[in-house]
């Protein structure tokens, strides 16, 4: 067999693998002005004390509540409106799936996220949570992408030299400081993206 170009697979979840539905729709439903929820559930500040874990998700999700009262009007409207987002299911693109899948035969697979610490028990619920070898969720580790630590600690969890990682983000910004680190990092956009990224590794396993 040729020797694979990757070792890992290094995968983000939001905006990769699943998509969420815009927070507006929620908004409209509930009477608001549209970006009152996004405005309220990810200012700068509060959604990194959630993604780095400093937060739990429960806490997060209240002080969210708290903030739109007042915007609100109404304890009881904010607590509907957090609770309507928080029935959110997102669409999982099955695609992504079927190629971390083929992906996982030939090389170790990871999911990397940004994420709260109710990441895991959604993964579970959508069926997910058996996708990948790792899943290396940001408010776990205590750091965020694109803080170089990230991708350290998801490569040595992997057991893979971060030269030998494919990394695959939807933010730039995180795929430019993957390549800093010595990874090949793929912007995705497309489905065609992950497909073309994927591709040196499962045709050269298939030699």
């Amino acid at each position: 067999m040729t020797a694979l170009p990757y070792d890992a697979v290094l995968c983000d979840i939001d905006g990769v693998l699943r998509h969420w539905p815009a927070s507006d729709d929620l908004d409209r439903t509930h009477g608001l002005p549209p970006g009152t929820l996004a405005a309220a559930a990810f200012a700068p500040s509060l959604l990194r004390s959630a993604i780095t874990g400093e937060i739990t998700d429960e806490r997060w999700r209240s002080t969210v509540t708290a903030g739109l009262a007042d915007t609100c009007g109404s304890a009881d409207r904010a607590r509907a409106v957090v609770a309507a987002w928080s029935d959110v299911v997102p669409r999982v693109d099955r695609e992504v799936v079927a190629l971390l899948t083929r992906a996982r035969d030939v090389a170790t697979v990871a999911l990397v996220s940004n994420a709260t610490t109710r990441l895991e028990s959604d993964l579970a619920r959508q069926g997910l949570d058996d996708l990948a070898d790792v899943v290396v969720n940001t408010a776990r580790i205590g750091v965020a992408k694109p803080d170089p630590r990230v991708y350290l600690i998801a490569a040595e969890r992997t057991g893979t030299s971060v030269h030998r990682c494919l990394f695959v983000d939807d933010t730039a910004a995180n795929v430019a400081a993957a390549r800093e680190m010595g990874m090949t990092a793929i912007h995705y956009r497309r489905i065609e993206d992950l497909r073309d990224a994927l591709s040196p590794l499962l045709d050269t396993a298939a030699t």
